[in-house]
C-alpha cells in the first residue's frame, strides 16, 4: 500500500484537555512533562507521549513499545516479503500462523459480519488492479475496465478465509488479504496494553490511530479534533476522549490516480474506489474497532452506520461530499 495510506491530518490531538480539569488536577498533570517518540507504523505517522516522573523509565517503556511495534509489523506488513501476511498471500495458506494474525483475522471477521460485509480484508486484488492500472503510461482516467474489476471481485470474499488454530487458508485462487484497514488500530491497542502492564497510568498512543490512556482515579480527557479534509488547518468539530480511541478514514491521503478521483478505500460489493464521504471518524472503546469501522463506514449509507453506532454505543463523524459535517452518537 502507499506509505501515506489514509492518514492525512484527519485527526488532530491536543496534548490533553487540561482546561476541562479541576485546578488541582491541572497542576498535578503539568508537573510531568511527556517523554515523546515520533516515527512510523506500517507506513503511517506514529507518536508516543509517555507521562512518567522517571524519564529513564519512560524511555525504557518506549523501547519496549518499539520492539512490540516491529514484531507486529513483521506479521502484518505488506512491504516485507518475509512477513506472515505476505507469505500467506503468496502461498494461499499459512501453517502454524502467529497468534496475532489469527486473532486479528478473527476480529476482522466480526467486523465483516457487523457491517454486512462492508469491512472486507480480502480487497487486496482490487488494490493490485487499480495500482497496476494507474501505473501504466496513458492509463484510462476512468479506471480499470468493468470486466477487470469483475474479475478482481471474484477473488474478494471475506467468508472464504478459513481459520483454525494451526492453519489459515484462502479458499479462492488468487485471493489476497490486506489488514491496512485494521492493523494500525490493533497495534495501537497492543502497545497501550503493554504500557498498562508496565504500570504506566497516562499516555497518548498513536500508531496510525489514537488511543488515550489515563487509568488514574480522576482521569483527564484528551481533546481531539476532526479536521476538514479540504483544509486540514481547520477543525470541523472537537470532542473529549477518556480511555477511548479515535480513527479517521479518508481517500484524500492515498489517491490512486493523478486527478485524485480514486482512492485505496474499496467497496467490496462493487469494486469501486470512490467512497461516499470525504472522511469518516469513529470514536470507540478500542482502536481496532475504531479503525475497522471507519474503513467500513466509508461506503455505507448513514442509516446503516447509525444502526451500528447505536448498537455499540459509539460516536462517529462524517464529512459529506459538499463539506458538511454529520455526527452520530449511540447510547453509552
Amino acid at each position: 500500500m502507499n506509505p501515506t495510506r489514509r492518514r492525512f491530518i484527519g485527526i488532530a490531538a491536543a496534548a490533553s484537555a487540561l482546561a476541562l480539569a479541576p485546578a488541582a488536577a491541572r497542576r498535578a498533570a503539568a508537573s510531568i512533562a511527556p517523554t515523546t517518540w515520533q516515527g512510523t507504523a506500517l507506513g503511517a505517522d506514529a507518536e508516543l507521549r509517555i507521562y512518567h516522573p522517571d524519564t529513564g523509565a519512560a524511555q525504557r517503556l518506549i523501547a519496549q513499545s518499539l520492539q512490540e511495534l516491529r514484531r507486529l509489523e513483521a506479521i502484518f506488513s505488506l512491504y516485507r516479503d518475509d512477513s506472515a501476511l505476505s507469505i500467506l498471500n503468496r502461498q494461499g495458506f499459512l501453517d502454524h500462523p502467529p497468534a496475532d494474525l489469527l486473532r486479528l483475522l478473527s476480529e476482522s471477521r466480526r467486523y465483516s459480519e457487523l457491517t454486512s460485509g462492508m469491512f472486507d480484508p480480502t480487497v487486496q486484488p482490487l488494490w493490485q488492479l487499480y495500482a497496476e492500472h494507474f501505473s501504466q503510461a496513458g492509463a484510462a482516467a476512468d479506471g480499470p475496465p468493468p470486466q477487470a474489476i469483475a474479475q478482481a471481485l471474484s477473488r474478494v470474499s471475506h467468508v472464504d478465509v478459513k481459520l483454525d488454530g494451526s492453519r489459515i487458508e484462502l479458499l479462492r485462487p488468487g485471493m489476497g488479504i490486506t489488514l491496512n484497514g485494521i492493523a494500525q488500530g490493533y497495534i495501537t491497542d497492543r502497545i497501550t496494553d503493554l504500557l498498562k502492564r508496565g504500570g504506566l497510568e497516562r499516555a497518548l498512543v498513536d500508531m496510525g490511530e489514537i488511543q488515550g490512556l489515563d487509568s488514574r482515579s480522576a482521569p483527564q480527557p484528551w481533546k481531539v479534533g476532526i479536521a476538514d479534509p479540504q483544509d486540514p488547518t481547520r477543525l470541523l468539530a472537537s470532542a473529549s476522549m477518556t480511555n477511548q480511541a479515535l480513527a479517521t478514514s479518508g481517500g484524500y491521503g492515498t489517491a490512486l490516480d493523478p486527478a485524485g478521483r480514486y482512492t485505496h478505500l474499496f467497496d467490496p460489493r462493487t469494486g469501486l474506489a470512490r467512497p461516499r464521504y470525504l472522511s469518516v471518524s469513529v470514536m470507540a472503546p478500542s482502536a481496532t474497532m475504531a479503525d475497522a469501522l471507519s474503513t467500513a463506514f466509508s461506503h455505507m449509507p448513514l442509516e446503516a452506520t447509525q444502526a451500528v453506532v447505536r448498537e455499540l454505543g459509539l460516536r462517529a463523524w462524517f464529512v459529506l461530499a459538499d463539506g458538511r459535517l454529520v455526527s452520530q452518537q449511540g447510547q453509552a
